[in-house]
């Protein structure tokens, strides 16, 4: 494994012409991002990883401070040069546990949203699911990172990643698990994050680099699950079965038809262009198994 991610990461560094030539990685540093980056650490040391929160990676790519970046979903369709280079992405066909909506006030009357700054993704699913299911367009307050949920009295509540894992401190009404919910209304799975680079960049294989880490993580699950639940405070048995259960790693059919949809209804309320596509780089789909679409368009 070291030998082939360090070949993948010798044409990595083709792709620019600054003296630092190490390609500039970034990924979420939530959990359900651990089996994504967990063999590409272990593998390509080469690459340059920088862990932050979603948005924050969205800006560094944004900015050109990043060449590769796992961001949330709608940040593909922010930039027309923007492509979606691996199939390796962070998916959920039911309840994902750590993307939650909380409710003070039945879902239709809802008049304020505090949503969580960490991820625009689950920001803008909350707002769309409001919006197609009761026909709500509530006020938006901001929920910072730093926030607890108690510092807030929005009608709903948004809250992502581990902390989303623990049960809140204060009573709710009613809770949605996003993920849970999205499948029960669309029959369709929902894609989180992917991973992103700029459409035309030379990047070499790295989107079999990515691949090849998210095999691996995916197969050091049991590892994972050990090391974080213990860094969480949380039974071994919540984190491995949220990891193996909950989540999966790996883009399909079902998971580009779900994010054709998604993007669909994020655009009627302007939180993602309309008339764009998704675009998948050429050589990452020429290297598939499986024969697909280049492109969803949204």
């Amino acid at each position: 494994m070291k030998v082939a991610g360090g070949a993948m990461i010798d044409r990595m560094r083709s792709s620019t012409d600054r003296r630092d030539q190490r390609v500039r990685v970034g990924a979420v540093s939530y959990l359900n991002s651990k089996p994504l980056i967990e063999g590409l650490a272990e593998s390509v040391p080469e690459a340059r990883l920088t862990l932050d929160f979603p948005s924050r990676l969205a800006d560094g790519l944004a900015r050109g401070t990043l060449d590769v970046a796992l961001v949330p979903s709608i940040e593909a369709l922010t930039d027309p040069d923007y492509e979606i280079i691996s199939d390796a992405c962070v998916a959920a066909c039911g309840p994902v546990l750590s993307v939650k909506l909380y409710f003070r006030k039945a879902p239709g009357d809802v008049k304020s949203l505090a949503l969580d700054e960490g991820s625009r993704t689950s920001a803008a699913l909350a707002r769309v699911m409001l919006a197609e299911r009761f026909g709500v367009e509530p006020r938006i307050e901001k929920f910072t990172l730093e926030s607890r949920i108690e510092d807030t009295s929005a009608d709903a509540v948004l809250m992502i990643g581990d902390r989303a894992m623990l049960p809140p401190e204060i009573p709710f009404v009613e809770e949605w698990d996003l993920g849970e919910e999205w499948l029960r209304w669309t029959g369709l799975p929902f894609v989180f994050a992917l991973w992103v680079g700029r459409q035309g960049s030379d990047l070499g294989k790295v989107d079999m680099a990515l691949a090849a880490a998210r095999d691996l993580g995916v197969a050091s699950i049991p590892r994972i699950a050990e090391r974080e639940s213990a860094l969480m405070g949380l039974p071994l048995a919540v984190v491995d079965t949220y990891l193996r259960r909950h989540l999966h790693f790996t883009m399909g059919s079902a998971e580009r038809q779900g994010l054709k949809l998604y993007h669909s209804l994020a655009s009627k309320l302007g939180l993602a262009p309309a008339n764009r596509t998704v675009r998948f780089c050429e050589r990452s789909v020429e290297r598939r198994a499986s024969r697909r679409p280049a492109t969803v368009n949204a």
